[in-house]
């Protein structure tokens, strides 16, 4: 287990579960991705700030990720699911656009304040178009 899978699961251990479950979305969407052949996880932690678990897939060249799952610091924490707007559809309409948001580049982001499954269920959609899109 590498550093970064080390700090993910203290971070998961040390979630106390609530009655949004956002940690239960959190650790689905890190099991997805991790299912994923030549993703690469990375976790950078800002206590009080943000923790964000980012995904990138070993061909990718011309971004250093796909995918940036925030857990936002709240009361209670929460979750913002973040792709380039230009490597996915967002077919429902359910993300938010928000100029220069992932990394200075556009982005269309999925907040999700409790878990629901049809939301996880239609991000993990997502997410499967980004990768495929990083992959090319």
């Amino acid at each position: 287990m590498n550093n970064s899978a080390q700090e993910i699961e203290s971070f998961i251990a040390q979630w106390a579960e609530g009655p949004e479950k956002n940690n239960k979305a959190f650790i689905e969407f890190k099991e997805h991705l991790e299912s994923m052949s030549g993703v690469n996880l990375s976790f950078f932690p800002r206590p009080g700030l943000t923790y964000s678990l980012r995904a990138g897939h070993a061909r990718q060249k011309d971004k250093p990720l796909f995918v940036m799952v925030d857990v936002i610091e709240d009361d209670p924490r929460w979750l913002s699911v973040c792709f380039y707007g230009d490597m996915i559809g967002d077919p429902e309409e359910k993300g938010d656009f928000v100029p220069a948001g992932l990394l200075g580049q556009d982005a269309r982001c999925f907040d999700l304040n409790q878990y629901d499954e049809e939301a996880v269920r239609y991000i993990k959609a997502r997410m499967d178009e980004a990768c495929m899109a990083a992959a090319r």
